[in-house]
């Protein structure tokens, strides 16, 4: 493998200022690493002409003395962002072959800013999932493995699966991900990667493909967080085209960055204490905490009360949204069309949603028809929408006495594949430790913490006051440097 190919984004855009090798090594480098990697089905569309002619205008843009903040730095996008005249299918064979005409907002940033893109990352369908496990063009395998000496397949999480085993696997320094209810956050933590959610609304929705409007949140995933700032700063900003953008300056993430939190207080919820986590989550939460104190943090113990309903209400809200957006996938306008010629209307949407949605995807369609319906929506969505107002209020009131909390990412570490595909709930639980900070919609960052006994990542999580992401970032700094976190899977593929 490539050495270039061992560099992060800082590396990259640090070395090719220098001088030390020309961008097109670089693509190359990555575009080859993608090509060896087939067997872990990261991605699901390969660009390297992409990737190839960004690098060729960095190396033009050296040699004039104009480089962007992202010259010489190829990336992998997540299939949800549309990406003009390359397929973008969110994972989907409803969606198979659709090539828009148009650049969402967050990847067009970003190739603004001198990046490249080497493909399109393979993820759960439609980002409903943990662990990638639904979408239409195969499972993504990660790169990791058990220390067991089996090679039982494992997930890399979801739904941003494709974009964390690309990270992991060196097969491209920084990947954009996408977090609805923690699906940046579990995937960085299974694979010993950073990832970062911002505050809802820094990152445009324009032109990324809908899960639930008031929750779904771009943002990136690299090796580590002073990476994360400096692809967050690119891809944040106002967008008039979003109504939910905030019209907000962009501050200077890494330019501010610090490992400097000497009096900062930093929050510990009880409700996160839950029974069935294996000690081993509970035994890094607590060497994470003794090195925020070695930090310079004070620590307190803070409680969130209404964290025990949030899975329930975001199983609620996120379907209804979900089944109002995914109406418009009818096989009329664009991706795929299945039924007889002489079929009528109704029997034309049946058969093409019946063929181009998966499993997971018809029941949170259908789990979100039954609580949006006449007989339900008082007893369920309304009442679910009130407790999202005090799982907010409830860290409003603890962010009055603290700067920041601490809490596992994941209730476990990577699981093997297929081991909870048939039990919805035990999936779902997967996100009882991200879900909170996403209905809330403020800055929640993973960051490793250590493996378990079989040889695994685990990941901590910082969480922050809305708007707040520097604080989240600098504790992420200090917390990386105190962990000092190294391990890499060893390539097998």
């Amino acid at each position: 493998m490539s050495k270039l190919t061992d560099l992060g984004i800082a590396g990259i855009r640090d070395g090719f200022r220098k001088g030390d090798f020309t961008a097109r090594e670089v693509a190359e480098a990555f575009n080859a690493a993608v090509a060896g990697a087939k067997s872990l089905n990261a991605f699901i569309v390969e660009t390297p002409e992409h990737a190839l002619a960004a690098a060729d205008q960095a190396d033009r843009d050296r040699a004039k003395g104009a480089l962007k903040p992202l010259s010489g730095v190829p990336l992998g996008i997540k299939d949800l962002f549309a990406t003009k005249g390359v397929q973008t299918t969110s994972a989907s064979g409803i969606l198979e072959g659709f090539k828009p005409e148009y650049e969402s907002t967050v990847s067009g940033n970003l190739f603004a800013a001198g990046a490249g893109m080497l493909g399109k990352l393979n993820m759960d369908q439609f980002a409903m999932g943990s662990s990638n496990e639904t979408s239409a063009f195969g499972n993504v395998i990660s790169p990791w493995r058990r220390n067991d000496g089996g090679n039982a397949p494992l997930t890399p999480g979801g739904s941003s699966g494709g974009s964390a085993a690309a990270v992991a696997a060196r097969l491209a320094p920084g990947v954009t991900g996408t977090d609805t209810g923690g699906s940046i956050r579990q995937p960085a933590a299974f694979t010993g990667i950073t990832g970062i959610k911002p505050t809802y609304g820094r990152c445009s929705r324009w032109g990324m493909v809908a899960f639930a409007s008031s929750l779904d949140q771009a943002g990136p995933m690299a090796r580590d967080v002073r990476d994360c700032a400096i692809m967050l700063e690119a891809m944040s900003g106002f967008d008039p085209k979003d109504s939910t953008s905030l019209n907000l300056p962009v501050p200077k993430w890494e330019a501010n960055l610090s490992t400097d939190i000497r009096g900062k207080r930093i929050g510990i919820p009880k409700e996160y204490r839950i029974d069935g986590v294996p000690a081993e989550i509970d035994a890094v939460w607590q060497q994470g905490i003794e090195w925020m104190k070695d930090a310079g943090a004070e620590i307190v113990e803070v409680s969130l009360p209404h964290t025990k309903y949030a899975l329930p209400t975001y199983y609620i809200i996120a379907p209804a949204e979900a089944s109002s957006n995914l109406a418009r996938y009818d096989g009329v306008r664009y991706g795929m069309r299945k039924a007889p010629d002489n079929a009528s209307l109704d029997e034309m949407y049946n058969a093409t949603r019946a063929a181009g949605f998966g499993a997971e995807v018809k029941r949170r369609i259908m789990i979100g028809t039954y609580v949006l319906s006449a007989g339900f929506y008082d007893a369920y969505f309304n009442q679910a929408q009130k407790v999202r107002a005090l799982i907010a209020r409830d860290f409003q009131r603890v962010f009055e006495d603290v700067d920041l909390l601490l809490t596992p990412t994941t209730p476990s570490a990577a699981f093997g594949l297929g081991e909870k595909m048939d039990d919805p709930l035990a999936m779902y639980l997967n996100d009882v430790f991200a879900v909170p900070a996403s209905l809330a919609g403020l800055p929640a960052m993973a960051v490793p913490a250590g493996l378990d006994s079989q040889g695994l990542p685990l990941g901590l999580q910082i969480i922050g006051k809305a708007l707040d992401e520097q604080s989240v970032l600098n504790a992420g700094l200090a917390f990386e440097e105190k962990a000092g976190f190294t391990a890499r899977p060893e390539a097998w593929w």
